[in-house]
């Protein structure tokens, strides 16, 4: 197995590698709404494409997250088929969020640099699909708060 320090370099040069090979700006945390993120998520078995809500304001959570369900049906349709929608998502950390995320199918490891390619390819086109049905609903996510 890999040391801390080996294991950390290897995801460092994923990130670095992924933004050099796919160099764009990508919405994240610039949705202007206070902890409503964007986020790729990788570790030593699956990779993500997620929307958080973790607003400090659980009430405002809820809102967002019940917006979006409203909206659930469109973005299966139109955009993401295999979005998969969980209001009782616990993080490595223990903490409990309500995340909307599509899971990257393929074989994947942050730590097989045979997987990477794969892996980014996936992350650019459902980001891209992510950003295209927020940027359509954004107005309506944000009547939510």
């Amino acid at each position: 197995m890999f040391s801390k320090e080996e294991a950390s370099l290897l995801r460092r040069e994923f990130w670095t590698s992924f933004g050099k090979s796919f160099p764009r700006k990508w919405l994240l945390y610039n949705t202007k709404i206070k902890g409503f993120a964007f986020k790729f998520v990788a570790d030593k078995k699956k990779a993500l494409v997620c929307l958080d809500f973790e607003h400090p304001e659980d009430i405002a959570n809820e809102l967002l997250y019940d917006q979006l369900l409203s909206l659930k049906n469109l973005l299966e349709t139109d955009y993401l088929p295999n979005v998969v929608f969980d209001d009782n998502y616990q993080l490595e950390n223990g903490k409990i969020i309500r995340r909307i995320y599509v899971d990257f199918d393929g074989k994947f490891s942050i730590y097989n640099k045979n997987t990477w390619r794969d892996c980014y390819e996936f992350y650019v086109e459902t980001m891209s699909q992510f950003e295209l049905f927020f940027y359509e609903f954004e107005d309506f996510i944000k009547q939510a708060i």
